[in-house]
């Protein structure tokens, strides 16, 4: 009995291999919008600190104006770091769903080969149960012939 051989075999690893990839590079995404989050947590820390420190320096008594002007430019800082982050997580969420939607067909591409190898295989195999119960009635011809002849 021949053994079963899916000639698409190649084209299937190589659907693999590029699946695979496409996970590689979504994963990929993912980790850099969890290093983004950390970047606008840590600023969104500072701005708070930076608010607090404001509000201390705003209290009654002497105000020291340039220690509330430098502390209004780097809260400005903060909050365009922070506006850039965002912009930034915006494009990157369009990236990560982009990876996403590459994945998927990828992985679809892999189904479809893995689904016709699927029924290749147990045309395969109903065909070699065909030849081989073809064989066992011929050979069971065979004997019976052979008791027959005197």
């Amino acid at each position: 009995m021949p053994r079963f051989k899916f000639r698409l075999a190649t084209l299937l690893r190589l659907r693999e291999m590029a699946r695979d990839e496409r996970r590689a590079q979504l994963a990929e995404a993912f980790r850099a919008q969890d290093l983004l989050d950390e970047q606008k947590r840590q600023v969104d820390e500072h701005l708070a600190a930076v608010r607090h420190r404001a509000r201390l320096s705003v209290s009654p008594g002497e105000i020291n104006v340039d220690r509330l002007m430098e502390t209004r430019r780097f809260e400005m800082i903060l909050m365009a770091q922070r506006a850039h982050f965002d912009q930034q997580q915006e494009m990157l969420s369009a990236e990560t769903e982009r990876r996403r939607q590459a994945l998927v067909e990828a992985n679809r591409e892999v189904q479809v080969l893995e689904h016709l190898r699927t029924r290749l295989h147990d045309r395969h195999r109903a065909e070699e149960a065909g030849r081989e119960m073809k064989f066992m009635d011929e050979v069971a011809q065979q004997q019976v012939a052979r008791r027959e002849r005197p």
